[in-house]
């Protein structure tokens, strides 16, 4: 997007919400620089697989030493003329380090400076470290998960905190406080929870026990498996197909062409739901998955297979898309990755050149930061840059 294109994001994350925060506000064209500590004193931080977050596409990257004093000045220097900044330290980190919110909103007003944090910046438990999983458990998301065979909610399929209760989450609450920007003239510090943005997609069911006092497990809900025609059923080669035929149009028609026509006026009887669920489960073994979705599928009766991640890459459909592209690395070759798949990206990039995980941009980028090449030397030979 054209209106992107002159807006600077220095991303001092490497993995992570505030890396999937970057990853789309790249897509959608602003100028994304990856800020890596040095090699030597790295350590604590880890370096994604080449692959990993659209492996670096549309972003430069630099490395910079951030407990020497002149690593902090030149983050305080880019910060300067930056749109956005975004960090992921514990936090505190930030301050301690000179690169605090306060210290660099006040060298430059417009900054829009995002910390991203799995339970905030304040609160009982802002010390806390976690992951995914931690942040799913906290926000009431495994709680609702139908559990495995021991009863234990089953581990999600996906990091669905790290990329929209966080990331998303993140580079949506971006875009708008640039919007505002550009009214006001004025920056906005963002304190990015991730389990705040996981309370939003938890929002139906927090909503409904905050309004009615009634609570939500699995089993007891549309969405939550309370009823035969929403769920996943076994197939007979083994695979699985999904069924939402929540309207009851849609259910109609399910049972008409599942021959399970006496179903068809006890979509909502709970009384029926044990005697429905066998008869779906018998009859969606009784042929193979991509029969059932040949049959079904484009009948009107919300069904979707179940697909492998090797099947999801090698669907018509979403080839049909363009959500996927090429990339090539210096070492590995060509391969495929993820094309910019939100809505409003660029689909068809051209390929992708991705470098080897020592280089970097920082030359290029300290040029055009208005640095003399005297001035870059000797911060290379005192070891603050790479």
């Amino acid at each position: 997007m054209s209106a992107m294109k002159h807006l600077i994001v220095l991303d001092l994350a490497s993995v992570g919400p505030a890396a999937r925060a970057s990853r789309i506000l790249a897509d959608f064209g602003m100028q994304v620089i990856k800020v890596a500590p040095v090699s030597a004193k790295g350590a604590k931080q880890v370096d994604p697989v080449f692959h990993a977050y659209g492996a670096g596409r549309g972003m430069r990257r630099m490395r910079v030493d951030l407990k020497a004093d002149k690593g902090r000045r030149l983050i305080r220097h880019l910060a300067s003329f930056a749109d956005v900044l975004i960090e992921s330290y514990r936090p505190g980190v930030a301050a301690r380090l000179g690169v605090g919110h306060e210290e660099l909103c006040a060298l430059n007003p417009r900054l829009v400076y995002c910390s991203t944090s799995g339970y905030g910046q304040d609160g009982p438990y802002a010390g806390w470290v976690g992951h995914d999983i931690n942040y799913q458990a906290l926000s009431g998301y495994l709680a609702c998960t139908a559990p495995d065979a021991e009863g234990v909610p089953a581990l999600p399929g996906a990091t669905i905190a790290d990329g929209a209760g966080g990331g998303m989450h993140a580079a949506l609450s971006i875009v708008a406080a640039l919007l505002e920007r550009s009214h006001t003239g004025q920056g906005k510090y963002l304190d990015v929870s991730v389990t705040d943005g996981m309370l939003n997609l938890m929002s139906l069911y927090v909503d409904q026990y905050l309004a009615t006092g009634e609570d939500t497990r699995p089993g007891s809900g549309v969405l939550t498996g309370k009823f035969a025609w929403y769920g996943v059923y076994q197939t007979r080669d083994g695979k699985f197909i999904s069924v939402g035929a929540i309207e009851g149009h849609f259910f109609r028609n399910l049972c008409r062409l599942l021959e399970l026509e006496q179903f068809a006026e006890r979509q909502y009887d709970v009384a029926a739901q044990s005697e429905m669920r066998a008869a779906f489960r018998a009859r969606f073994l009784s042929r193979d998955r991509d029969e059932w979705v040949a049959l079904l599928a484009a009948a009107d009766t919300c069904v979707a297979p179940v697909l492998s991640v090797p099947e999801v890459c090698a669907d018509p459909h979403l080839r049909a898309r363009g959500d996927f592209v090429t990339a090539v690395h210096t070492e590995r070759g060509e391969f495929e990755q993820l094309a910019p798949t939100l809505a409003g990206c660029e689909r068809t990039p051209p390929p992708h050149a991705v470098r080897p995980a020592a280089h970097t941009d920082t030359d290029d980028i300290l040029r055009a930061a208005a640095l003399s090449a005297a001035e870059i030397a000797t911060l290379r030979e005192e070891g603050c840059i790479e």
